[in-house]
Parts: C-alpha cells; structure tokens; sequence
C-alpha cells in the first residue's frame, strides 16, 4: 500500500494500525485485493481528515468502518442487488473484535500471506507489504530485482490469494511449522528495512524496525520452543541495540568501529545474550542463531579492537555452508580480512563480485574501497568508495562513502 502523508503524530499509529485493519476488513469480505484497496482508502481519509478534524476515539474501529464502507461502495456498483443485500449484512461486525488478542490479527495475516498456493518469493513479497507496509520498491531493492517485476509478482500474489479462498485463521500446527522458515524470513527482512533503509534520506526507520520486533516477541510468545524463533528475535534485539549510536546529530552514519558503545541499549543486549543462552545448548543451530551469536560477539567487545574477529569468522564459515547468501559470503570475507588480512579479503571479494546477484551491488566497491584503504592503496580506496556512493540509493550512506573518499584525498 502506497503510504499516504501524515502529521509526525499520526504516521507510527497508522502504521501500527494498518495491518489489524487489513486483517478485520479481509476476515470479513474474503478479497485480498479489493480489502487492500479499501483499506487503503481509509487510510488516505485519516490523512485529509484527522489533521483537520482531529484523531477519533477510537482510531481502529474508525478505519476498519471507513474500509467496509468503501469496499461496500465498490461492491454495490458490481453487484446486484441480493448479492448486496448479503456482502453489506452487518458491516459493523468487525468493531466488535477487540483491537488485540493472544492470537493476534497481525499474525494471522502474517501467516495468511505465507500460503503455500504461493511461492516462497510471493510469500515474502505480499507480506511485506501487506504487514510490513513496504513500498514495491523497497521491496524489490531487499529482492534485488526491477520494481516493475516486484509489482507483477505482487499482484499475482494476491489475485492467488483471492482465487484460493483461504480461510482467514491461524494455520494447523503442522502447517504452521511448513510457513514459519518463509515469516521468520519476512520478519528478517521488514526489520533489516528498518535499521538499515534501502533508500531515501533518513538512515534508519524505526518504525519498521520495531514491528519486526514485535511481531517477533508475539510469535515467540506463541511459539516458545521454536529456537529459530528465538534466534530471530535474539538477533533483533542485538542488533537494534546499537541503533542510537549508528547515526550523528544530523543523521550521518557512523561505523561499527567509531559508534560510542556507552549508547547501546544494555537491556536489549542482555535480553538477546539471554535468549541465546536458552536455544543453543537445544541441539539443532540454524541461521538466525549464528547470526545472533555474531551479533552478540560484537555487542559484548568492550571496544572494536577487543572483537573476537577469529570467533565471528568460524561462525560466518558456518552459517556459509547452511545457506546460500551472498551477503553472508560478504560479510565473512570482511570476517576473514580482519583475521588475515585485507590481500585475503580482497581476492576472496574477487570472488564473490562474479556472482550475478551482487554483480551492481554498492556493497561490493564499499568493502573493497575499506579493504584497499587498509592496504594502502590510497587512489584504488577512493575510486572504489566513490563508485559505491553512485549506486547507493540511501543518502546517509552516501554522504558516508562520499566523506571517506574526500577524507582520503585529502590525506586526513
């Protein structure tokens, strides 16, 4: 859904509420795409009349009418009349579900979005927009394919839904366990939107980040003996527990290596450590829990040069062999110059630059750029950091790499 433009105050309780009302309208009238559509209607009502009016009692309940009585309106032009009569039978119905449950309605629309009548990439794709609130094209960059093609696999996506009947509730538990690796993996990449923005001008969107994490903390709630579920929101909490110090004054980037550890949220890291604690001695480790178990690794380093770079590397070695993810293979060469050196990061990356996936990626000059610094060569460093900031989409990160090849330039 396209986001209409809200004042500061109402856009996080927009956000917050959109995919519940989703979920209510959709429970009702059992059309993925025209609920979405009235939905987004009424969103865009509370754009033009809330700042003007003010916000409603309550905000939920004021959506979810506004939605059924645009999608009533559309229904009322395509119908006849005993069809009506039968779509419009108790259209206030809806307001009386609280606005949460145990079972939350968000979570059933998570789950909903991962049916198997789609495919795994359909699945990530329609959630992150349903749930997530993603725009087609943050959703192609975190794919890395044409928006064009991300809004075609969209809408097959819900006109497969639509055409399924699919009943709107929380799946068996044996289907629940089939669809939990593809939400764990829409969970993962609405919050790696959050903290690290694809695009635009702010570096971090919070608000993403924190529905990822409470959809995690509600899924885990759900589903506590489920370690990857655990692992996942371990990774959450230690990742975003760097967030205020990953940004200056006037929202500039700021490394790993230069943040002020004093900033980082002691609770979330300990909150992260401790879950960590519970699901490893489990048994079976996968990807979610070494990946939290480097996270932890760096927020436990008193400082950068504390860091257990041999550590981080065996488990990025191994988290290399259970999935194949050329970020992952990214981030263990940057792994494996730090233990051996930038020459051996470097000729890996060479590599890793062949395939196609990462081929345009701006990662690839950036951390070639940082290893060529820490080789010395000085003019390869800057070409390689300014032909990164020409392919980043975010402007934080390019005024990042934009600022090191100046710096550089100017033996600084």
């Amino acid at each position: 859904m396209t986001r209409p433009t809200l004042e500061p105050g109402h856009e996080h309780l927009l956000r917050t509420l959109a995919p519940g009302v989703l979920a209510a309208v959709l429970r009702r009238y059992r059309d993925f795409p025209a609920a979405e559509d009235a939905v987004q209607e009424a969103l865009l009502a509370a754009a033009q009349q809330w700042p003007r009016y003010g916000r409603p009692d309550d905000p939920r309940a004021w959506l979810i009418r506004v939605a059924s009585r645009r999608w009533a309106d559309e229904r009322r032009a395509a119908m006849a009349r005993r069809r009506r009569e039968e779509a419009l039978a108790d259209p206030e119905e809806e307001l009386a579900a609280p606005a949460t449950t145990e079972r939350d309605e968000t979570l059933t629309l998570l789950f909903m979005c991962c049916h198997p009548a789609l495919s795994a990439s359909s699945q990530v794709a329609l959630t992150l927009r349903a749930v997530g609130g993603l725009t087609t094209a943050e959703i192609a960059k975190a794919f890395l394919v044409p928006e064009a093609t991300m809004a075609q696999r969209i809408s097959r996506a819900k006109a497969t839904v639509k055409a399924s009947d699919v009943a709107f509730e929380l799946p068996a538990p044996a289907e629940t366990q089939a669809r939990l690796a593809t939400v764990l993996h829409v969970l993962y990449l609405v919050f790696s939107e959050g903290y690290t923005a694809s695009g635009g001008a702010e570096l971090q969107r919070h608000d993403l980040a924190a529905e990822a994490l409470r959809l995690a903390r509600l899924l885990h709630r759900l589903l506590p003996d489920e370690a990857e579920v655990a692992g996942l929101l371990a990774l959450m909490l230690l990742t975003d527990a760097r967030r205020l110090a990953r940004s200056g004054p006037s929202g500039e980037l700021i490394p790993l290596d230069e943040q002020d550890r004093a900033k980082w949220d002691r609770a979330e890291i300990e909150e992260g450590v401790a879950l960590l604690g519970t699901t490893l001695p489990r048994g079976q480790i996968g990807p979610y829990q070494l990946q939290a178990a480097v996270a932890a690794l760096h927020d436990e380093a008193p400082s950068a040069a504390a860091t257990d770079w041999p550590q981080i590397l065996a488990l990025y070695t191994v988290l290399g062999r259970t999935a194949d993810n050329p970020m992952v293979a990214l981030n263990q060469t940057i792994a494996l110059a730090m233990v051996e050196g930038p020459a051996a990061g470097l000729q890996r990356l060479e590599a890793l630059a062949a395939d196609p996936r990462l081929h345009d990626h701006y990662r690839i000059d950036a951390v070639r750029a940082h290893l060529l610094e820490r080789a010395g060569d000085t003019d390869g460093a800057v070409a390689c950091y300014t032909r990164a900031a020409d392919r980043t989409a975010s402007l934080p990160e390019r005024n990042y790499l934009l600022d090191r090849a100046l710096r550089l330039r100017a033996g600084v």
